[in-house]
Formats: structure tokens, C-alpha cells, sequence
């Protein structure tokens, strides 16, 4: 794949309290059929509005995902991004692991510190210990995906004995999201995929990739953007902007379509307009 054809993933949309969870599966599988790399859904387990653009989320994304690895048979299944520091690690752990065992080497558990401090205050987390939660979080997982016992030495997530199981059939790739520098930090350490937030230009992106690859000392990260294409925006447009992120060194461009309602036509017609 060229720099400047980034692959096409597809963010689903969970953002409608009232929408059928098995339209999001329908929708997975023709993305699928569309050839899109792979599909993702965004996490919110308690916001302090209801859902929407802002907080998207309605589904519990790996139960959702789930379901969406026995109607599919090849696409990517991830998370983007599942709020790290709001979830026990070790049970996190363990649903990651059995879902990759269900689809194997098709699992993307993205993650990412969290923004929301309300949503926090209300799961009883602390907020200004986000960025280190999310750290140890990560920490832990990879020791219980590739070793597979204690012990683990932390201050929040240590332990001494225990197994873990089941084990993945390799290690489930990790993706961050954010660009703050803690973001870009966290992403050099821990991460397989890094992916930007929404709206950045793609000048940017390259700054912060090169960035990235510059921190990470030659440990390959896959790089993505994200960028929308609700109703009444021009396909074509879309296409541009993802063919400048590919020549700034994106290798994946995420896409979240808006509404469901034609979000199978505006999938359909992305692909058309950027020729595959």
C-alpha cells in the first residue's frame, strides 16, 4: 500500500439510544463486503448528556463486537476508544482475550485517558489519575496476554500470584488514541496503532507521526487519522482529505458516516470516490 492509500476503516455508529444493535452488526458486515479494513465503536459507559456526536457509545462495544465477529469472517474488530482508566484491567484482560480467541488475530483493543471528568466523577474514579491508571492498565494487560501470571509489581494493579487464561493467540494489538504529548508518550511505549483525533489537518498529522516514529525508536506503529462523512458532505471531498492524510503518512483513515439512516450509501460511495 502506497503512503498516500491509506486503508479505509469504518467507525460504526453507536450514538442513538434507540437504534437496534443488530443494525450495527448488518452495518459491520457490509463494510465488510465493501472492503473496508476494519470496524470500530467508541465507549461511553456514563456520560453526563445524553448520547450523541459527543458522546458516542450507546452499545457496550466488546459485548457489540462480539456479536459482530460471528456475522463477519476477515474485517478488524476495535475499540475507538474504549476508556481505559473506567475499566478493571484485569477483567478488560480477560473479555479482550476470549474475544480474540473467537476471532482470531482480528481484535484491536483501542484505548485511550479519558476527557470527560463528570463521567468520571460518576463512576468514582479519579480523575486526575487518569493518565497513570491508563498507563498500568496497559502495562498489565500486555504481562496477562503474554505472560500469563503473577507477578505484576504496581501501585494501583499489582500482584503476586494468580493465572491468567484465557490466553490470546497473540498478543491483542494495542492502539492509543490522543494527541496531547502524555498521548503521544503513552502510544511510543505501549501501542501497535496510534490514531489522532478527529478534525486534524493533515500537516499536523505528520508532524505528530514523525513524532511519534522519532519516540518509538524504530518499533513499528500504524498510524491512523479520523475524519467524518455525514449526510450532505461531498464523498469527493472526503477523498481528498484522505488521500492528503496517506501522503502525510497515514496508513489507515478511520471514517465515521453520521446518521444510520444511509450510512450504507455514504460507505458505499467513499469507496467510489477514492477508486477501489
Amino acid at each position: 500500500m502506497s503512503a498516500a492509500s491509506p486503508a479505509l476503516y469504518a467507525v460504526l455508529p453507536a450514538e442513538h439510544a434507540d437504534l437496534d444493535p443488530r443494525t450495527v452488526v448488518d452495518l459491520a458486515r457490509r463494510a465488510e463486503d465493501l472492503g473496508y479494513g476494519a470496524v470500530w465503536l467508541p465507549d461511553h459507559p456514563l456520560p453526563p448528556a445524553g448520547y450523541s456526536d459527543t458522546y458516542g457509545g450507546v452499545f457496550e462495544p466488546l459485548v457489540l463486537l462480539t456479536a459482530i465477529a460471528g456475522a463477519t469472517r476477515s474485517v478488524r474488530l476495535g475499540t475507538s476508544v474504549l476508556i481505559l482508566p473506567l475499566r478493571d484491567p484485569f477483567l478488560l484482560a480477560k473479555q479482550a482475550a476470549t474475544l480474540e480467541r473467537l476471532a482470531p488475530g482480528r481484535l484491536v483493543l483501542g484505548v485511550g485517558a479519558g476527557w470527560e471528568e463528570a463521567e468520571f466523577t460518576a463512576l468514582g474514579v479519579d480523575f486526575a489519575d487518569r493518565g497513570g491508571r491508563t498507563d498500568e492498565a496497559l502495562a498489565l494487560i500486555r504481562h496477562l496476554h503474554t505472560v500469563g501470571r503473577g507477578p505484576f509489581e504496581g501501585p494501583r494493579f499489582g500482584f503476586e500470584t494468580g493465572v491468567f487464561a484465557p490466553a490470546p493467540t497473540a498478543p491483542v494489538p494495542l492502539l492509543v488514541g490522543g494527541i496531547s504529548a502524555a498521548a503521544l508518550r503513552r502510544a511510543a511505549r505501549h501501542s501497535d496503532v496510534w490514531q489522532a483525533v478527529p478534525g486534524i489537518t493533515a500537516e499536523r498529522f505528520g508532524a505528530l507521526a514523525a513524532a511519534l516514529r522519532e519516540r518509538a525508536a524504530g518499533r513499528p506503529i500504524e498510524t491512523g487519522a479520523r475524519l467524518s462523512l455525514p449526510a450532505g458532505r461531498d464523498p469527493r471531498d472526503a477523498a481528498e482529505e484522505i488521500a492528503a492524510l496517506g501522503a502525510a503518512g497515514a496508513d489507515h483513515v478511520s471514517v465515521w458516516f453520521g446518521s444510520p439512516d444511509g450510512y450504507a450509501d455514504r460507505m458505499a460511495a467513499l469507496v467510489r470516490a477514492v477508486g477501489r
